[in-house]
């Protein structure tokens, strides 16, 4: 377990955003409870991710998605994320499976599996879900934005709209990319003038209205 948290913490430096820290405790609960996906290359750890649910199951999300370096690049990452998704769909066939990422390689991995962007008040209104955010180094802005928005990006699979839809196509990903760097020239300039923000809005409906054309 220490191995996998170590993992966690490194990664979420490397990143520059938080993934939630959880205790030694919480992630065995995961793994007992048959919530977790470990990769393993014999005895070696390689990667992890596990499930948990919210809101009363109807949401769940994969979380803590890491995958050690020397393991990178070879398609285990997209591997964890299948089972992960496989195993949320198994558990809780009806609940909407949800994420949050500012990894470009993530959502392209969510894409696939029939995953799309939405925004925060889509998610779950879970507040222990949220606190999991305290972690990141962005959080100042999530609370700033009432939790609205963030350098992350939400992305949601709902069974009941998505289960027969094909997946975003690749070329979405440049919208994707644009969307990154949108936010971060808007939630990055805190100390903006107030009188900016009836363009911010304006900026943030037009991109809206085309990522979801």
């Amino acid at each position: 377990m220490d191995t996998i948290l170590q993992t966690i913490a490194e990664a979420a430096k490397i990143r520059g955003t938080g993934i939630a820290r959880r205790s030694p405790d919480y992630i065995k609960s995961k793994v007992v409870e048959g919530k977790a996906i470990i990769a393993l290359d014999g005895d070696e750890f390689a990667g992890f991710c596990y499930i948990e649910s919210w809101g009363h199951e109807k949401f769940v999300a994969n979380s803590g998605l890491i995958v050690v370096d020397k393991f990178r690049g070879q398609g285990l990452a997209k591997n964890i994320k299948r089972k992960a998704f496989e195993l949320s769909r198994k558990r809780y066939p009806h609940a909407k499976i949800f994420g949050l990422t500012t990894g470009l390689a993530v959502m392209k991995i969510n894409s696939e599996l029939g995953y799309k962007p939405v925004t925060f008040s889509e998610l779950t209104d879970d507040d222990q879900f949220w606190k999991g955010c305290q972690s990141c180094v962005n959080y100042d802005i999530l609370l700033r934005t009432n939790r609205k928005h963030c350098l992350c990006t939400g992305m949601l699979f709902d069974p009941a709209r998505d289960a027969k839809v094909d997946p975003i196509p690749q070329k979405k990903l440049g919208v994707y990319e644009r969307w990154l760097r949108f936010k971060k020239f808007v939630f990055l300039g805190g100390n903006r003038k107030k009188n900016n923000e009836g363009g911010k809005r304006n900026l943030l409906k037009s991109f809206f209205a085309a990522l979801f054309a």
